[in-house]
């Protein structure tokens, strides 16, 4: 067996695959999320224009499940971009109940989540907030575009 040499395109950077490179990324950016992030981005979402509170149906609890999320009000769809795509426990709970409430400027709305496999989120986060799509571009490890059609 050979070794890998420098240039190899299966290993990245410190000699770490792409894959273990999304996984400590991960690691790193979950538990921020969960005990900084998500507690803080809740409660100030209602007062910027930019963010939003997305409330979905736990998949195994059947409870609400709330997360702030960052994305762009264009007509009547809400678009925002997962930094963990398929991974997310959000997206999850989107595969298995669509339906989701979502908080925009402090006012709740119905809406149906749809997962948008094929657009480009790296163009996507160029249209939407500056400063949490170069977060969601730095942490992300597997972007996905979701689109909240609301009622």
């Amino acid at each position: 067996m050979t070794k890998p040499r420098a240039g190899d395109s299966s290993i990245g950077h410190e000699g770490r695959s792409p894959r273990a490179r999304r996984d400590i990324r991960r690691r790193l950016a979950v538990p921020v999320q969960r005990y900084v992030a998500i507690p803080v981005g809740s409660r100030v979402a209602r007062y910027f224009g930019g963010l939003a509170v997305l409330e979905t149906i736990g998949r195994r609890s059947g409870q609400p499940r709330r997360t702030p999320i960052g994305g762009r009000l264009v007509g009547s769809s809400y678009w925002f971009v997962s930094e963990f795509g398929r991974d997310s426990q959000y997206v999850r709970n989107i595969i298995a109940n669509p339906k989701v409430r979502l908080q925009i400027r402090g006012v709740w709305r119905d809406g149906t989540a749809v997962l948008l496999d094929d657009d480009d989120a790296r163009a996507r986060l160029r249209t939407l907030n500056r400063l949490n799509s170069s977060v969601v571009r730095t942490v992300g490890s597997n972007l996905l575009t979701i689109r909240i059609d609301l009622d």
